[in-house]
């Protein structure tokens, strides 16, 4: 089975709004890579330039390497990748998450939990927050606790 998320990570292949792409293009002093400091961003850069991705966006015209823009028909797309590809599937941006998940296309939600206050940004579940059950709890790193969601069936809102 295919799982939709809704934080982007190094997977086999990511979809990202328009304002979630990370450039990695290029070579290690050009577009991210310049603000990244060590060996492990570095390898985490390489490794996410070869996996294939689709980007989701109505203004942009192109897209970087071992990516598909998607421009129409969104949920159509989404719904045909998730029905032939194996493996997770990652979704970044709250504005594509929440038409995904008006769309019953999301499996599982992973909500990571960090010390840190932001000042503002658009939350993940904007309209009503779809029913959720929570499958499972890690701590993934010293200040870092990822909770697992997926979506509630009849039978667990009873």
């Amino acid at each position: 089975m295919n799982t939709f998320t809704g934080v982007a990570v190094a997977a086999p292949l990511g979809k990202c709004g328009a304002h979630r792409v990370p450039d990695f293009r290029g070579t290690p002093a050009q577009g991210i890579l310049k603000n990244l400091g060590g060996a492990e961003e570095h390898a985490f850069a390489a490794a996410w330039r070869h996996q294939p991705k689709w980007v989701v966006s109505r203004s942009l015209k192109s897209v970087g390497p071992n990516a598909t823009l998607v421009e129409d028909d969104i949920e159509a797309v989404i719904g045909g990748l998730k029905a032939q590809l194996v493996g997770e599937i990652d979704v970044a941006g709250p504005d594509l998450a929440g038409s995904l998940t008006r769309h019953g296309l999301i499996d599982e939600y992973r909500l990571y939990l960090h010390p840190v206050v932001l000042g503002r940004g658009k939350p993940f579940f904007a309209g009503p927050r779809p029913p959720l059950r929570l499958v499972s709890s890690d701590r993934i790193a010293g200040d870092v606790i990822r909770l697992t969601y997926v979506p509630a069936s009849a039978v667990d809102l009873l």
